[in-house]
């Protein structure tokens, strides 16, 4: 019934399996991949005909973790997966970035890539085997497909590199980089590190673009016994020599508007441009197709003038970064706050301090943990001079995000050295060119702002490319529009001391690792001179917290004592934090973390919870209240929850007929631990203190002896 297609190779140290034939056979192409026992179903399918009208590429990848991979049932009421998780989201754009610009320009049909994760071992991360499943799909599917590619995750774990580490070696590992590429060359890295230099971070990506040959080999051996016959590509237009006879004498024209550095009097000249174009072309022509050359002329005009003259559009030359306005303490109320502004890109980051109540809990195929540093990444249509629609992030602000987080992590002091929950909310109030770079040099003073101690300010830089044959330009600090028409977009964050995040990707088919060389060493003179800048508003964390954000005291008690705290279904911790306002944190080696906005409040929780794992202390003065009295004394409760007795004999000198005459329930009383009996119950005595002031009547009796034999 099935004709099964296999390809087996060891890879790392670890069994690679690529199968197909046997499960989803009606899509273009759908490979089985297998790491170790993680197993990923990857499809992909190409609509016959691109839509009508439509001047894009409609790409979209779909990476689906199921819950059933790692043995589990999803939460929430309706025990089903939801709409996709942030990881899954990420994965998505690792798996899209890569294999995007190996589609011919030409080809508009839909397509969509799926890549479902069935199993998971615990070991080997199914994110590598869905990038590789995901290009073994398409090589076989028959669409136009530059590939194929292969991917693979670098560690840095004692001085050496780790191929595809396993989840628990990650822990030890100092880079988490994951890379794809060609034979050629390297197509995207994504990467977190614990400030590691240039050299190594060029030698893990060079280190991963060797070790991912085997794979595209293998699939290229898959793809010859079982490939589907090649699609025929669209042929050009003959209309296209007409159209661009009439473009080129508007050539003078975008390059006069490109000249203008204002990115508003810029696009409004460029508009005109465009308009008198589309009318000296006129209607008999597609308008996508005209549109198509449109871009390609302009693009043409950046990069010629670029690589000839050096100068770019707003008149820097290949190295200068943009004018930078640092600011620190922007907002009156947030606990820190920034305003980052580098040129047209502006980013206003606001930091938030809570308590360990505050972390995000992430629940995973590989368990559930808890995260107490957040960041959310906001790019509201304003920021570019527009109007749209305002909703939940989606894939870009999710991925922006996601690498300024990882840039800023590396640098955070330890939960010992600073137990607060932190989120970053950065807020993109002008963009142009890498407001994800401007979230990381405003979160690193938003923290700082707040008090929060950082071991080093970060900062982050976009470099990139025009590339031309052999001749090639490295731009530092990337406006928009040289995004958009370049060939290379990379982010470079880090602090002093190295790199912290690395994120590249390429419109080309690949880059050589003479030009990553340029841009690392590029950007590493952009970042130390951000920094300078940066360091105009701060230099480092603040000594004093905001008055508004909650102040966290620690305190260390016996395991055995934490029942005594919580008390029966929680009593007592609601009891106190009711009554001072405070939140209270346990955890289970018994470090508890006590946080309030006011310091009274804080205080009072602090003392309520010494008094009750306070052990009493032979010959201390306590204050107390009577919470009993019987025939042979008053029980009294002086110590958090702990109740001693008072014999009646130790209620007053002389003899007391009923307990009652001395005290009554509820009375304040002040009492001396004066023992312990057998069963380790206190004996109290009230006789022994004043209890107007409080002093010890057997330690003055004493001392008066004392000094009389002295005499």
């Amino acid at each position: 019934m099935f004709k099964l297609f296999r390809k087996e190779l060891e890879w790392g140290g670890t069994k690679l399996v690529l199968e197909t034939g046997k499960v989803a056979r009606q899509a273009d192409g759908a490979v089985m991949v297998s790491l170790g026992e993680t197993k990923v179903l990857c499809t992909a399918v190409a609509a016959q005909s691109p839509k009508p009208g439509q001047d894009f590429f409609p790409l979209t990848v779909n990476y689906q973790e199921k819950a059933f991979a790692a043995g589990k049932i999803p939460g929430g009421f309706f025990k089903r997966e939801g709409r996709p998780s942030e990881n899954e989201t990420l994965v998505c754009r690792l798996i899209d970035r890569p294999i995007r610009p190996l589609f011919p320009k030409s080809f508009k049909c839909e397509t969509q890539v799926i890549c479902t994760v069935l199993a998971h071992d615990m070991e080997n991360n199914p994110d590598i085997a869905a990038m590789i499943g995901a290009s073994a799909a398409l090589t076989l599917s028959g669409v136009p497909f530059f590939g194929p590619i292969a991917a693979a995750r670098i560690g840095w774990i004692d001085g050496a590199y780790v191929l595809n580490p396993t989840v628990d070696q990650m822990d030890e590992s100092e880079l988490d980089l994951i890379m794809a590429g060609t034979h050629e060359g390297v197509l995207m890295v994504e990467s977190e590190a614990k400030e590691l230099s240039e050299e190594i971070m060029l030698g893990a990506v060079n280190f991963g673009h060797q070790s991912v040959k085997p794979v595209i080999d293998a699939i290229i051996e898959l793809a010859e016994t079982c490939a589907k016959e090649p699609r025929a590509l669209p042929e050009e237009p003959a209309e296209i020599a007409d159209i661009n006879k009439v473009l080129t004498g508007f050539a003078k024209g975008f390059e006069a508007a490109y000249k203008i550095a204002d990115k508003t009097d810029r696009q409004a000249a460029l508009n005109e441009v465009r308009a008198e174009a589309k009318a000296a072309i006129g209607d008999d022509y597609d308008a996508v197709l005209v549109g198509g050359l449109i871009k390609g002329m302009e693009a043409d005009v950046v990069r010629g003038a670029i690589l000839k003259t050096g100068v770019r559009i707003d008149g820097r030359d290949t190295k200068t970064v943009r004018q930078i306005v640092a600011e620190a303490g922007f907002l009156p109320r947030a606990h820190g706050s920034s305003l980052f502004t580098r040129g047209e890109t502006q980013a206003m980051v606001v930091a938030t301090l809570g308590t360990g109540q505050d972390e995000q809990i992430i629940d995973a195929l590989v368990g559930e943990s808890r995260s107490s540093f957040m960041l959310h990444y906001n790019f509201p249509p304003y920021s570019v001079g527009e109007a749209g629609r305002v909703g939940s992030p989606g894939r870009r602000e999710i991925g922006h995000g996601k690498l300024a987080w990882r840039a800023l992590r590396p640098l955070l002091p330890s939960k010992d050295e600073f137990p607060y929950t932190i989120r970053l909310v950065s807020e993109i109030t002008e963009s142009n060119g890498s407001s994800s770079m401007a979230t990381v040099c405003g979160g690193s003073l938003a923290m700082m702002d707040a008090g929060v101690p950082l071991k080093r300010p970060v900062a982050g830089i976009a470099m990139g490319l025009i590339k031309e044959g052999d001749d090639f330009a490295v731009l530092s600090d990337i406006l928009g529009d040289e995004d958009h028409l370049g060939d290379m977009d990379f982010k470079v964050a880090g602090s002093q001391n190295g790199v912290t995040s690395l994120q590249m990707d390429i419109k080309i088919t690949s880059i050589t690792p003479e030009i990553m060389q340029i841009a690392l060493d590029q950007a590493r003179d952009g970042r130390i001179h951000i920094l300078g800048e940066m360091a105009k508003a701060l230099t480092s964390a603040r000594d004093d917290l905001a008055d508004s954000a909650p102040k966290i005291t620690t305190l260390k008690i016996p395991v055995d004592k934490i029942r005594d705290i919580i008390g029966p279904g929680g009593k007592i911790i609601r009891e106190i934090c009711e009554e001072t306002g405070a939140k209270i944190d346990i955890e289970d080696d018994g470090t508890v973390k006590v946080a309030a906005v006011s310091g009274p409040s804080g205080e009072a929780a602090v003392a309520r919870i010494r008094d009750i794992v306070a052990e009493p202390e032979l010959g201390v003065i306590y204050n107390g209240t009577v919470v009993k009295t019987v025939d042979f004394g008053a029980f009294v409760n002086f110590l958090g929850a702990k109740d001693g007795l008072v014999h009646i004999s130790e209620l007053q000198n002389g003899r007391t007929e009923k307990t009652t005459d001395i005290c009554k329930d509820g009375d304040a009383v002040k009492v001396k631990v004066i023992g312990f009996d057998d069963r380790g119950k206190v004996k109290l005595s009230m006789k022994r203190v004043d209890q107007e002031t409080g002093a010890d009547l057997e330690a003055a009796a004493s001392a008066e002896a004392a000094a009389e034999t002295a005499e």
